[in-house]
């Protein structure tokens, strides 16, 4: 059995370097690549590379320093990655890139004429090619090792302890193998075979020495081919691929020290050094940006679900309430019939017949909210709206009364039928009427409601309600159908919204235009029954697109 860091692996995998598989155009550019140092070395190879140049000072310990720098910081990186995936091949490539940074160290220090004319370590003249070759040696060896390791048995692949032990251990292991080599190097160089001749040429050992480890360079992109699996490996391959070049470029033909070819061998070892390092920052970078838009869809979700929620919630209540309202007032006049010294059993029966209408519509009025989030059309049916106004200024005769609102009505018996949900329908006069009267119960003088039907040019039936209340700020009617946006101090900023989402179910669309010479008028326009066959060619500027209008509805309490 895998422990649990194993078993989220699978998961992971998707979002890590060293797993993620590469894109076709991944692999385009990897292919560019390779064939531009290709051709680089094709114009570099050849008499151009022997040509000698001018010995530059500082020009060792600047290569040196970049090349320690680069592959540190690629180590780091790659260890990272290691302590999420607990990969052995992740350990070993980390490491091998860790073996680089710090090999050229000693490889700088032994330079002859850097710091001194033998080095600073006091070795002699074969100390620097031998590191040069055992650096390049045993990252190909580190290479291989990522690559043999990749496919191992899932159980010894992963490393079972603690990251953070592996990789100090790691960083112990490779630290010591190169001060090993340093010193076996630096302190027998007399003993070592003679790969330079003098401080500038080299031997003919030399070119059999750089095609063994040309070879296996090439071995290591062999080995990553076959078992190529990542971007990862892909971009070894491309790094292992630079490593002949630099190698080829820097033994064929015998070059001297300083030659064109040994700079452009040192440059192409600066590519192979920061290629991969290039590549895992540009993608982490995307990988980071991929993971930042998810994280925002996933907090947008969330708070979408939210407002769902909140929506849902607001709504019930508002819708609720009118009924609500009805009962507990008709209960309170059913009460005082029965409590007088002789009790109207007629008028309290009649107060507690409205209670059960009320309670039967505050049922209608939730199946009605329930149809309006399922976009539920089964209810329609054929209605007259005359009738609908009727009802609805009816439900708030008390209201009216209460606070001297004079009730204006043009019905039109012209009218022809509409096809919609009743109880929906009726919630948007209920709404409408209420927010009229809320305008107009602060507001001295003339108190005036005015509900209109007509038909419509487009073949439609337009309602009107107008009051003569405060109006509405035009700084306000930009965000009237928001949901949850209210101009009134208790209220819940649901009721227009629910009511453009109920007429533009219903196929119509819902505006506000200003009362002259003061107040404000709602219209909604519905679509008028028709057949089937003369829906089809009805006209479509019926239908009004959003864009155009101007002007939104009153507060959304």
């Amino acid at each position: 059995m895998l422990n649990t860091d194993a078993a989220i692996v699978p998961v992971e995998q998707h979002f890590i370097l060293s797993s993620l598989p590469p894109s076709r155009a991944q692999r385009r550019l990897a292919v560019a690549v390779v064939l531009a140092l290709l051709f680089a070395f094709a114009i570099t190879e050849g008499p151009l590379s022997t040509i000698q140049l001018g010995r530059i000072d500082h020009f060792v310990p600047i290569y040196a320093t970049a090349m320690f720098l680069t592959d540190s910081i690629t180590a780091v990186l790659l260890f990272a990655q290691f302590s999420m995936l607990r990969s052995r091949a992740l350990l070993a490539i980390a490491s091998g890139y860790l073996y680089t940074a710090l090999i050229v160290i000693p490889w700088m220090l032994t330079f002859p004429d850097v710091f001194s004319p033998n080095g600073l370590l006091g070795a002699g003249l074969q100390s620097t090619s031998w590191l040069y070759t055992l650096w390049h040696a045993g990252f190909a060896m580190f290479v291989i090792a990522y690559a043999l390791s990749k496919d191992n048995d899932p159980a010894r692949r992963l490393w079972r302890g603690s990251a953070a032990v592996a990789i100090l251990l790691s960083v112990a292991m490779t630290a010591a193998i190169v001060c090993a080599v340093a010193y076996i190097v630096t302190a027998g160089d007399a003993l070592l075979p003679r790969i330079n001749l003098d401080p500038l040429h080299f031997s003919t050992l030399w070119q059999f020495i750089a095609s063994c480890l040309a070879l296996w360079s090439a071995l290591a992109v062999i080995l990553l081919w076959i078992r190529q699996r990542s971007v990862l490996d892909l971009w070894l391959m491309v790094v292992m691929s630079a490593y002949v070049i630099e190698i080829c470029l820097i033994a064929f033909p015998i070059p001297a020290r300083f030659s064109f070819g040994w700079y452009a061998g040192r440059f192409y070892g600066l590519i192979s050094s920061s290629l991969l390092l290039f590549v895992l920052l540009y993608e982490i970078t995307i990988l980071y940006a991929q993971l930042l838009r998810a994280v925002l869809a996933q907090r947008r979700e969330r708070e979408a679900r939210l407002m769902t929620g909140d929506a849902v919630s607001a709504t019930i209540a508002h819708e609720v309430k009118q009924p609500l309202a009805g009962m507990v007032t008709n209960a309170d006049a059913g009460l005082n019939w029965l409590d007088r010294s002789k009790p109207d059993l007629d008028q309290a029966k009649a107060a507690f017949r409205q209670i059960v209408a009320d309670g039967h519509r505050a049922a209608a009025v939730i199946e009605s909210i329930r149809a309006i989030f399922k976009k539920d059309a089964r209810n329609r049916t054929s209605l007259d709206i005359n009738e609908l106004i009727g009802e609805a200024l009816a439900l708030t005769r008390g209201d009216l009364q209460r606070h001297r609102i004079a009730v204006q009505t043009e019905p039109n018996a012209e009218l022809p039928q509409v096809r919609g949900d009743r109880i929906q329908l009726q919630q948007v006069l209920l709404n409408l009427i209420a927010n009229a009267i809320d305008s107009m119960a602060t507001k001295d003088g003339a108190r005036v409601l005015c509900v209109r039907s007509e038909a419509h040019d487009g073949g439609g039936v337009m309602v009107s309600v107008a009051d003569t209340g405060t109006g509405i700020g035009s700084q306000d009617l930009e965000r009237l159908f928001n949901p949850l946006f209210t101009t009134k101090s208790g209220g819940m900023g649901m009721g227009l919204s629910i009511c453009r989402s109920i007429i533009e179910a219903h196929g119509g669309r819902l505006w506000v235009v200003p009362n002259k010479p003061e107040g404000t008028v709602f219209q909604f326009l519905l679509l008028a029954e028709v057949s089937t066959a003369s829906r089809r060619e009805q006209p479509d500027n019926f239908h009004l697109v959003r864009a155009s209008e101007s002007t939104g509805i009153a507060d959304g309490s």
